[in-house]
């Protein structure tokens, strides 16, 4: 049913709740998983000159090269995970808008799920689900699984 999925990670507590998911999906319909980290470029522009942004966009990071290093732990700890329990993996990186850069690699690489995480807020905190979470469902036409893990907040 699943050849390969899709984990969109961010390394948060959110992003980690979605990888058991995943993992047990891809366990089960032997399928590849693919550990994607977006560069959010456009929560960065603040901070940021646009000589700079087009850099990372790039993949240039110089001085932002933590950036770069946040991003690989948490597509390393998604294909780690995934290697322990058998299954190939693939890891990105790329720099962008999130939602835009999920639905290409959707595309792009021919995933069949993805699995990703919400921080279930509600009322005027959050409209629906988180923003990536809500523009991704908007973006592509793949099942989403869509886990949501604190109802609380």
């Amino acid at each position: 049913m699943y050849e390969r999925i899709l984990v969109p990670t961010d390394g948060s507590g959110t992003a980690e709740s979605a990888v058991d998911h995943a993992l047990d999906l891809a366990e089960k319909y032997e399928a590849e998983v693919h550990a994607l980290y977006v560069i959010d470029t456009d929560s960065m522009s603040l901070s940021l000159g646009a000589e700079q942004l087009d850099r990372i966009e790039q993949g240039q990071y110089g001085e932002m090269e933590e950036v770069r290093e946040r991003a690989d732990r948490a597509t390393g700890h998604v294909a780690d995970r995934a290697r322990d329990r058998g299954l190939e993996t693939v890891e990105h990186v790329s720099a962008g808008r999130p939602h835009s850069l999920i639905a290409d690699y959707i595309e792009d690489n021919d995933i069949d799920l993805v699995v990703m995480g919400s921080h279930g807020r509600s009322g005027i905190r959050r409209a629906l689900l988180g923003s990536v979470t809500e523009r991704t469902l908007r973006s592509t036409h793949v099942p989403v699984l869509v886990v949501d893990i604190d109802k609380s907040e």
